[in-house]
């Protein structure tokens, strides 16, 4: 078939890899030149221990009380705007304990399915994005996030993931090169993390190579449609058939969707990130600052640093005090990292897609009988892209998909 993806981040890139395999005919249509954005500047986790998600109890609580401060962990720009209250209560209504349990087995299920699902990834096209299969610390400073975060580490057990408690010797015995000023830590081996920008360039190598065909700085400016399937995507001038159309479009999904006709609840939140180059010595083990929201992860001699959520306009300018405040709690963990606070393009940000429960959107959605969602992903789209990418191409083949999927419905806010 022909199949239409929009979108060129690691989602689109995935779904094209397991299309592709299929032998069918497959067109990326990305508006970048897919070498920067949200799938390049992550942290690179591969994280089957984030299986609570966003939309939990105490969120709201949070969320209230850091609104106040736009360099806190999660910052929403209080602004008048009927998509951002529709979301909001939306997100409300799911942040509570009933919905949180109902939603991790589902969450599981996928995060497992894509960390196998990745290990498979580079063993088909070698290991040439760093990935490093040792586990991922989960830090803490407080006595109530140790509380938290030996709680997690009771449920991940009950999941059958792997969680190992620490003290704070026994993780200062792990970074033998850093100091590490904490209370202690949650140690999940089952994790791992790659270089996202790697990553993203072995896929699209490997794609041109199996003939798929990439449109780049190109916009959707229409879709040429039928009472029941879109029969083409119109960028600029030019008309692309499909036979199948697949949206992974990331924070744009709701850009795009309007001009289909469809509404789909989702907000864009804005992460940060600085890289630094030539650190020694360096830290052994990425690991999440949990008080702060920060994640750290290392790549030889390279380090980056990011987190912070924030929920803005689209095309909202970065805010500075974002990327102090990572950079001072990175300090405050290991006081002796030998980084500066970084200038100009050192700065990274980009937008994740946030459901309104934490849980991405997969599947076919009814007003058309040939397009396929796949956004959502919120902060684990590279923890999840290796699974979407396959269950897209379950969804297309019509086949028994690998997992129950009825927890990622497009349609479920209707």
């Amino acid at each position: 078939m022909k199949i239409v993806i929009v979108g060129g981040g690691v989602i689109g890139l995935c779904c094209a890899y397991y299309l592709q395999k299929e032998g069918h005919e497959i067109t990326v249509i990305d508006k970048g030149n897919i070498t920067e954005g949200t799938s390049f500047g992550n942290a690179g986790y591969v994280s089957p221990s984030h299986f609570t998600p966003l939309a939990s109890p105490g969120m709201v609580m949070k969320g209230l009380k850091w609104m106040m401060s736009s360099s806190s962990p999660f910052y929403i720009k209080p602004r008048l705007n009927a998509d951002l209250a529709r979301w909001s209560y939306t997100f409300w209504r799911n942040a509570n304990e009933k919905t949180m349990n109902r939603n991790i087995p589902h969450l599981h299920n996928i995060l497992q399915l894509s960390r196998d699902l990745t290990s498979q990834i580079k063993d088909d096209l070698g290991n040439h994005f760093r990935m490093e299969e040792k586990g991922i610390l989960m830090l803490y400073k407080e006595p109530q996030t140790e509380k938290h975060e030996i709680d997690l580490a009771r449920k991940a057990r009950e999941l059958s993931l792997e969680a190992l408690v620490y003290s704070t010797k026994e993780i200062q015995d792990l970074e033998p090169e850093v100091e590490v000023d904490v209370r202690g830590g949650v140690l999940y081996p089952g994790d791992c993390h790659l270089h996202p920008g790697d990553f993203m360039k072995t896929l699209k190598e490997h794609l041109e190579n199996n003939d798929v065909e990439f449109r780049l700085n190109s916009t959707v400016t229409g879709f040429e449609k039928s009472a029941e399937k879109v029969n083409a995507v119109l960028i600029d001038d030019e008309k692309i058939d499909c036979d199948e159309l697949v949206l992974a479009t990331g924070s744009w999904l709701p850009l795009i969707g309007s001009q289909l006709g469809i509404r789909l609840l989702l907000q864009a939140g804005k992460g940060y990130s600085m890289t630094f180059e030539n650190v020694k010595p360096n830290l052994h083990y990425p690991a999440i600052l949990v008080d702060s929201r920060v994640a750290m992860t290392p790549w030889g001699n390279t380090l980056r640093m990011g987190g912070t959520m924030e929920i803005n306009e689209i095309d909202s300018a970065p805010l500075p005090q974002r990327s102090k405040a990572i950079f001072n709690a990175a300090h405050q963990y290991y006081p002796n990292l030998p980084v500066t606070f970084p200038t100009g393009k050192q700065a990274w940000s980009g937008l994740r897609p946030l459901s309104p429960d934490g849980l991405p959107y997969i599947g076919r959605h009814s007003k058309y009988n040939n397009l396929v969602i796949a956004s959502g992903h919120a902060m684990l789209g590279m923890s999840l892209c290796a699974a979407t990418g396959k269950l897209v191409e379950e969804i297309i083949g019509n086949q028994k998909t690998s997992i129950d999927m009825k927890a990622f419905n497009v349609e479920r806010f209707g």
